[in-house]
């Protein structure tokens, strides 16, 4: 009888579409991406993205357009898989919160909490701030208008018969989880954040509107409230209602990307919720930070929103994945500028690791006609024995530019190698075996790079194993693939002509 591999799940926010998708949701996707590719090395993954479309803004964004909201949504979702294939993101599924499974699957809990008493029926008067969806108590607003430092809009006051969530029978529990697992919530800054917010205590939630038609009906009357509904997603498509074993199987979630903007909604809410329902909390929340254009948060109000799909054609999609991992701890706030990732395209990707694929394969070419010699294991296998486990390590803490520089202390071990053994002398020399062995350590050199860059950039590491003469991609546990000596002597590579990456020029600067 043989065990299940290990199951992994793994969840982006649902995006809320009241218009296009912009770079900071590609950086939170292809940091998921990463991590999901990287786990199927070793077992069995789930990786989950979606679209959120229900509430207030998409109603009022679909009349400013003139189309009803589902017509409206439907205009939309097609953008936003076309971000992910543009990305080459391998989700697993993909859940519309306009689909009937997720529908059924709010009808459900909202049926079962009311049963428990967790839902009763209730009034509400206090402060609405439309833009995020979100109940304000009077003492959070900032000189009367919204708190979030993003919005700063008016606030309208509600007076409504609706349904509540009992979230302060809750507090306890919460503040519990969060002391006994502090890094459950990450990074430190979040935790810290929403640890305060627990302290400070904590309202029951009201989850149900009256006055507006888009969202989930409920069962006499009124809508979910959507940032309850949009949370229910990650339940919903891992068939919770309907009692599918894939639900059993991968839940609970193992990590949950989400930016810091909403880190309440998944930290404090969503917990209670599941508990709620008697299933377990995520093991991991991770709060990434910003993409900042000079300082500035992106938004559309400040029209500094930076377009994805023609960066991408502009840079090339696998160096945009680079950069984003590459440039900052995630979790950070950090600036960009197509500068930056010109900078990162030629300098790391075009002269480190370029440059390094290109002169390897092309002395291969020059003093054995493409064929990985038969050589003795040099101090590579020692040196770098480790490398693959810092690596697994650095990703599995969400810390991709970690991760990133830790194979880079290959890449620069591997150009190294050349400048010191200088293996045109040697073949001056007539120094075979030196030769060979250097040759060698070269290209299984790259064969490691092309295992451990594969969930960074995929197309470009299946270039280099294509290049090294093998089909297909690299796949497989690193513990198992990466041992120094696992290239088959005499394999035939095949170099390509053009560059991994070609170097780009400076944009020119308007006079």
């Amino acid at each position: 009888m043989t065990s299940c591999p290990p199951s992994f799940y793994l969840t982006t926010p649902i995006y809320y579409i009241s218009g296009n998708p912009h770079i900071g949701h590609a950086y939170t996707t292809i940091a998921a991406d990463t991590l999901a590719r990287y786990h199927r090395t070793r077992g069995d993954t789930f990786f989950l993205t979606g679209t959120d479309e229900h509430g207030q803004k998409v109603a009022a964004a679909a009349a400013q357009a003139g189309m009803t909201p589902q017509a409206w949504t439907d205009s939309l979702v097609p953008k936003w898989k076309a971000l992910a294939e543009r990305y080459d993101v391998s989700y697993d599924d993909f859940i519309r919160t306009t689909e009937k499974r997720h529908l059924d699957t709010c009808v459900k809990v909202f049926e079962q909490l009311k049963g428990s008493g967790d839902v009763y029926l209730g009034k509400y008067e206090g402060w609405y701030c439309t833009n995020d969806e979100t109940f304000w108590l009077e003492a959070k607003l900032v000189d009367g208008r919204c708190p979030n430092p993003e919005c700063r809009r008016e606030v309208q006051w509600l007076s409504e018969e609706n349904w509540f969530f009992a979230l302060s029978r809750y507090s306890d529990r919460l503040l519990e989880h969060f002391r006994r697992s502090p890094q459950w919530v990450r990074p430190e800054r979040a935790y810290n954040e929403m640890l305060a917010v627990l302290e400070a205590g904590l309202e029951d939630l009201c989850i149900s509107r009256v006055n507006l038609d888009w969202g989930v009906p409920l069962p006499g009357g009124g809508v979910m409230y959507v940032w309850l509904d949009a949370l229910l997603n990650y339940i919903a498509a891992l068939g919770w209602a309907t009692d599918d074993p894939k639900f059993a199987r991968f839940w609970p979630a193992n990590v949950q990307i989400v930016g810091k903007e909403i880190a309440r909604f998944h930290t404090i809410i969503w917990p209670a919720v599941l508990w709620a329902l008697g299933l377990e909390a995520p093991e991991l929340v991770f709060a990434h930070g910003w993409i900042t254009i000079e300082g500035a948060k992106m938004s559309k109000s400040l029209g500094n929103v930076v377009e994805p799909f023609g960066l991408a054609d502009r840079f090339g999609a696998e160096s945009i994945r680079f950069f984003l991992l590459r440039e900052a701890p995630f979790g950070s706030d950090f600036s960009f500028s197509e500068e930056k990732v010109r900078l990162r395209h030629n300098t790391d990707l075009g002269n480190d690791l370029g440059n390094l694929v290109k002169r390897s394969l092309a002395m291969l070419s020059k003093y054995r006609e493409d064929r990985v010699p038969q050589a003795v294991p040099g101090d590579f296998s020692e040196r770098f024995l480790d490398l693959p486990m810092r690596v697994a390590a650095h990703i599995e803490a969400l810390a991709f530019r970690e991760a990133l520089e830790t194979i880079w202390e290959l890449v620069a071990a591997l150009n190294r190698t050349i400048d010191d053994r200088k293996p045109w002398a040697l073949h001056k020399a007539g120094d075979d075996a030196a030769l060979d062995a250097v040759l060698y350590d070269l290209c299984e050199g790259l064969r490691w790079l092309a295992h451990l860059l594969a969930p960074f950039m995929p197309q470009k590491a299946a270039q280099i194993w294509r290049q090294l003469g093998f089909d297909g991609e690299p796949t497989g546990d690193w513990a198992l693939q990466l041992r120094w000596g696992g290239l088959p002597v005499h394999t035939k590579t095949r170099p390509a002509e053009s560059p991994l990456f070609p170097r780009l020029d400076p944009v020119p600067v308007p006079v």
